[in-house]
């Protein structure tokens, strides 16, 4: 059986996205002393201004009208969980939980589930085993394509039960991401690719898979670059609010002119405690269940 909800392409207009505010994934400065270095955030977050800089993204959510779910916090559940990006998958079957390549975050998916069963959203199943699966490596091209990075937050088998849940009509086809920092960093499909309409993406060429390059190229993506200097601020991190309509993080200004000579509207928010200290820009801090 499939459903007619979902988020099947990066792109969309956003009609309904779940997010966790720090609030609950922060939640006080002793848990944030006893976890922001285990976690390899590059320093301590102050939590006091984690709290500003993320109303401002939740209120350029809503200025796009779409509905914005705040999940709870829960047990187990690290400063990590603010990224819900990578602790679900939305696939036409209902939602995925994946088993997450970070071991710090295996409780997250649980978690986030439950609460959006809850309101009704039906679930597909889980990544079981050995197979590790993280939100951040999958890139929905149309509604049957979906690709996937592997690399260490995501393996082949993670990728072969997702093709599995998602059902017969979707294609996942996955491309082997470079080693680039180690299995300690946070570096993910699409901390190099972060789509912007269905013919445009922002990219960071050097770290792409050639074999995807050619992919997108074959589709007639055209790319948005992102120079060499603006790559470690995560001006690749780009969130799709709608076509051509995108929120990025402070500090990338190259990235930003480039967007909007293609014709790209941006909303640039501040990020120093909420993206930069944990490597996770607006696309890791947003979870899209329904786009247009």
């Amino acid at each position: 059986m499939t459903f007619d909800f979902g988020a099947f392409n990066n792109w969309g207009q956003l009609k309904t996205v779940a997010v966790r505010a720090p609030s609950a994934a922060f939640q006080s400065d002793a848990k944030i002393d006893a976890e922001w270095k285990d976690l390899n955030f590059h320093s301590r977050p102050d939590l006091a201004n984690a709290l500003a800089e993320f109303a401002e993204v939740e209120r350029v959510l809503k200025a796009t009208g779409a509905e914005v779910i705040m999940l709870p916090p829960g047990d187990g559940l690290t400063l990590d969980s603010l990224y819900t990006h990578d602790a679900l998958v939305v696939t036409p079957r209902g939602l995925v939980k994946p088993r997450m390549g970070k071991p710090q975050r295996r409780k997250e998916a649980a978690v986030n589930g439950a609460h959006l069963q809850a309101r009704g959203i039906p679930i597909a199943g889980e990544i079981t085993g050995d197979g590790k699966l993280e939100g951040g490596d999958l890139v929905w091209l149309d509604r049957n394509t979906l690709v996937a990075g592997v690399g260490y937050r995501t393996n082949v088998e993670g990728a072969r039960q997702l093709q599995a849940l998602a059902g017969p009509d979707v294609n996942v086809l996955w491309f082997d991401m470079p080693h680039y920092k180690g299995r300690s960093d946070v570096f993910h499909l699409m901390s190099v690719l972060s789509p912007l309409d269905r013919d445009l993406a922002v990219v960071y060429l050097p770290l792409m898979p050639v074999r995807l390059v050619e992919l997108l190229e074959e589709r007639g993506i055209g790319f948005v670059h992102v120079p060499e200097q603006e790559f470690d601020t995560m001006g690749c991190n780009v969130l799709a609010l709608g076509p051509r309509q995108a929120m990025m993080v402070d500090g990338n200004p190259e990235t930003k002119r480039r967007m909007e000579s293609a014709g790209v509207r941006v909303e640039v928010i501040k990020g120093i405690d909420i993206c930069r200290k944990g490597e996770g820009g607006p696309t890791c801090m947003t979870r899209p269940l329904v786009r247009g």
